[in-house]
């Protein structure tokens, strides 16, 4: 690897770690990876153009020698509503009104790099930012005297190696291993310390981070010259414990990432314009912490503890289609819409106030643009994240209710070479 090469993935690491900051539209994860993917809404498993940040790890040997960076802008916007009115012996009643969410915009980079080993396989590395967790709420959400605001925020940076191998023409294998690096801090919580089995590990404790490993394994297979289908499993990732929050989280601090596996088609139905279309599975119940139901396990089970109460989420079937045209010399258009159920079901409204992940329904619209005579292109991706909102009952305080809400916009500029 040349020297400018490691300069660019040592800078981009730096970067990573300093801004690294949370996206949520399919849960908490992202949407998509890199620009190209991004321009269907996060559709691709089967399309290989699209595969180098985090894609399909069995179509990255049809890409060639190439080399690409990004940058997403990303705008989420969250806020939770208190209405009703609490009974006089509620036991845990929430000031009324709406409350937005600060910190509302994030620059997230990622780069990749993939080298042909010979003309059947190819080998390559890939620096990316997940999606996660953040809110900071400007005032004292639970009643905290201990912090004027309230919020979380959980970020994760992911570097992939991916092995991938053509099985003759049309045909291809590959796997990725993949290092894992998260954080996370909480505020504004230690009202939640009669529940907690250790309340000097739950809130305002700083940043801890954990570390992890996990692998991806895909298969793409170009059926007909016009039609292909990819399919991908990512493993769980198992994460060191969050130390510092082992009061919080389920299993003394446990914060995996769960598996998920996706499926999809390629269709160029005419000349040039392709149909793109995906199912992906996210099995957020695989972690107890972010899976537990709050309750009943809140008052069967300290926070903390095997069966301490979590967020509650559910797992989650998410569709994505796309189009991308390519018959405009120097240029590609794509588009694409991405639909869902949110994980967060309305009994579980209270403890997702940190985590609104709510979002269902995404539009996004993408371009390429080639750059000289060396195959260089520059891409462009808009995402739009529609609002989504859920409302339930305060389960610690009859009569309340309580909605959380989100919508998130993203502009990501890209190059390839």
């Amino acid at each position: 690897m040349k020297k400018a090469t490691y300069r660019l993935f040592s800078l981009l690491l730096v970067f990573q770690l300093v801004a690294l900051y949370s996206s949520a539209t399919d849960g908490y994860f992202s949407t998509g990876y890199g620009t190209i993917n991004k321009g269907f809404a996060g559709a691709g498993v089967a399309f290989y153009q699209g595969s180098l940040i985090n894609g399909n790890p069995a179509a990255t040997v049809f890409l060639g020698q190439q080399y690409q960076v990004g940058i997403d802008f990303f705008n989420p916007n969250r806020q939770y509503t208190i209405g009703g009115s609490p009974a006089a012996d509620a036991m845990f009643p929430l000031a009324p009104g709406t409350i937005k969410s600060d910190s509302k915009l994030f620059l997230l980079p990622s780069a990749g790099a993939n080298w042909m080993l010979n003309e059947k396989s190819s080998i390559s590395a890939a620096l990316f930012g997940n999606g996660g967790m953040n809110t900071d709420y400007p005032t004292m959400t639970f009643g905290d005297p201990s912090s004027k605001s309230t919020g979380v925020n959980l970020a994760q940076l992911f570097g992939n190696i991916t092995y991938s191998h053509k099985l003759g023409e049309k045909h291809s294998i590959g796997v990725t291993g993949v290092i894992s690096y998260q954080y996370f801090e909480a505020k504004g919580l230690a009202s939640f310390a009669g529940f907690s089995s250790d309340a000097s590990a739950l809130s305002g404790n700083g940043k801890d981070n954990g570390f992890g490993y996990g692998f991806k394994i895909g298969y793409l297979g170009h059926l007909t010259e016009n039609f292909a289908i990819g399919l991908t499993y990512q493993s769980k990732e198992y994460m060191s414990e969050f130390k510092d929050y082992a009061g919080l989280f389920a299993e003394q601090g446990d914060f995996d990432i769960p598996s998920s596996w996706t499926a999809g088609i390629s269709w160029e139905f005419v000349s040039d314009l392709t149909l793109i279309a995906d199912a992906k599975a996210i099995h957020y119940n695989e972690v107890k912490s972010i899976g537990n139901p709050m309750l009943p396990n809140l008052m069967q089970g300290p926070l903390g503890g095997d069966a301490g109460a979590g967020f509650g989420w559910e797992n989650i079937m998410v569709y994505k289609v796309g189009l991308n045209y390519a018959g405009l010399d120097t240029w590609e258009f794509r588009c694409g819409a991405s639909f869902g159920k949110n994980p967060v079901p309305e009994s579980e409204v209270l403890f997702n106030i940190l985590a609104p992940g709510v979002i269902e329904n995404q539009l996004a619209l993408g371009l390429s643009k080639a750059v000289g005579s060396k195959g260089n292109k520059i891409h462009f991706a808009v995402n739009y994240a529609m609002n989504s909102s859920v409302k339930g009952d305060n389960p610690m305080a009859q009569g309340q209710t309580i909605e959380v809400e989100m919508n998130q916009l993203e502009l990501e500029l890209g190059f390839s070479f």
